[in-house]
């Protein structure tokens, strides 16, 4: 009689140990939430925006006015020279003024939790409604 408490007190414990398990499991995780490579991708997106706008800044500095990320870009840009970003489902956009810039990650995904990032001349990433 004993050994068969002992087991039936096993049996609860476990049970309990992996209703635990589960619930901690399950709870960080919403309905609708982004997948690992979405957002390595969106905050791959959003560290290419600070490469833009600081890129901006140093040409800005050098050359006293904005550039249009194909500048940016192009050989003749100097030390301020980037790379294309390349973000699986966003595509990149710079519009410039005379007194600032906004670069902008647009997400071409159709995923749901996919969204689009923006950044000006405060150095702050935004998300676009």
């Amino acid at each position: 009689m004993r050994s068969l408490g002992s087991v039936a007190g096993m049996l609860v414990v476990v049970l309990v140990a992996l209703l635990v398990w589960k619930y901690f499991l399950t709870s960080g995780q919403s309905v609708g939430a982004n997948t690992p490579v979405q957002t390595i991708d969106a905050v791959g997106a959003q560290n290419d925006l600070i490469g833009i706008a600081q890129a901006e800044r140093s040409f800005q500095a050098q050359t006293g006015h904005y550039a249009s990320l194909d500048q940016l870009m192009s050989d003749d840009a100097g030390p301020t020279q980037l790379r294309r970003p390349s973000r699986q489902g966003y595509t990149y956009d710079v519009e410039t003024s005379d007194d600032g810039f906004r670069a902008t990650a647009i997400c071409s995904s159709t995923l749901p939790g996919c969204h689009s990032y923006s950044i000006d001349q405060t150095m702050t990433v935004q998300l676009v409604p």
